[in-house]
């Protein structure tokens, strides 16, 4: 059960990917966005190749838990991407995710260059780890 994770932003997407178990996330990369058709057929494009049988996309919730603006983009890409796949689509409140992410890289040592590069699909990997272990004490 391969699942792809995707971290949507205005200027880039991070990706992640699980592991055949569906237990395990790891980065898969961070694709830059050029136009919603493109970015629509390269991230669906790659989601069959990967062979995944599902998407989980990062909903960027206020803090107050309601949706604005960044909410809605997420969602319609997420949909198209999801549709142009033909394959079901969750999301997962990442609210703090890049915090989180950029958190774990300065403790790792990672210069601000490198943070920056790696922040998007690590990202994407919180959100999808977050969304399988939901998923496997659901089971």
């Amino acid at each position: 059960m391969r699942v792809l994770g995707l971290d949507i932003g205005d200027r880039r997407v991070g990706v992640a990917v699980s592991d055949e178990t569906g237990t395990i996330a790891t980065p898969h990369g961070v694709h830059t966005r050029r136009s919603a058709p493109e970015d629509v057929a390269q991230l669906a494009q790659l989601a069959r190749q990967l062979g995944a049988v599902a998407i989980v996309a990062g909903l960027p919730l206020n803090m107050d838990g309601t949706e604005g603006q960044q909410a809605r983009k997420t969602r319609a890409l997420a949909k198209a991407i999801a549709s142009e796949a033909q394959l079901p689509l969750h999301y997962l409140d990442e609210r703090l995710t890049s915090v989180e992410a950029d958190r774990a890289m300065v403790e790792g040592g990672l210069t601000r260059r490198a943070r920056k590069k790696r922040e998007d699909a690590l990202a994407a990997v919180l959100i999808l780890q977050a969304w399988l272990a939901r998923e496997n004490t659901q089971m």
